[in-house]
């Protein structure tokens, strides 16, 4: 099964999403303490093709509160999706998934593979 590039409108979409939710959570505006209490970074914004859904892939700052933040963000979507509609003009606004950004955790285990002892023999023999 092929996958098919995002076009250029859902990565103009996604992107202007992404930063309207970082904005919304850095300064605060959600008024629910467990999302405004803690730096939450908004790192990718998928949009379907259609445009009708967003997957929002999210992270707490230093990973801390990751349940509680993501089952703040599952309850409040609503409210998340109504501050991001005064921010962001179009004339549907995508349903919003948010989902826990595990990219930086995958990319920290790759680099602690990489300076491994065992790797650094290989890499060594090879030279």
């Amino acid at each position: 099964m092929e996958s098919k590039m995002p076009s250029q409108r859902q990565l103009r979409v996604g992107e202007e999403i992404r930063q309207a939710l970082a904005q919304i959570f850095a300064h605060g505006e959600t008024h629910i303490p467990a999302l405004d209490s803690g730096s939450i970074t908004v790192s990718e914004v998928r949009i379907s093709p259609d445009l009708k859904n967003a997957t929002v892939y999210v992270m707490p700052l230093a990973g801390s509160n990751k349940e509680t933040i993501m089952a703040a963000l599952k309850e409040h979507t609503s409210r998340v999706r109504h501050l991001l509609s005064r921010k962001v003009l179009l004339r549907h606004l995508p349903k919003l998934l948010f989902k826990l950004d595990t990219s930086y955790e995958v990319a920290s285990r790759i680099h602690e593979l990489l300076e491994s002892d065992r790797v650094k023999r290989d890499t060594d023999d090879a030279n």
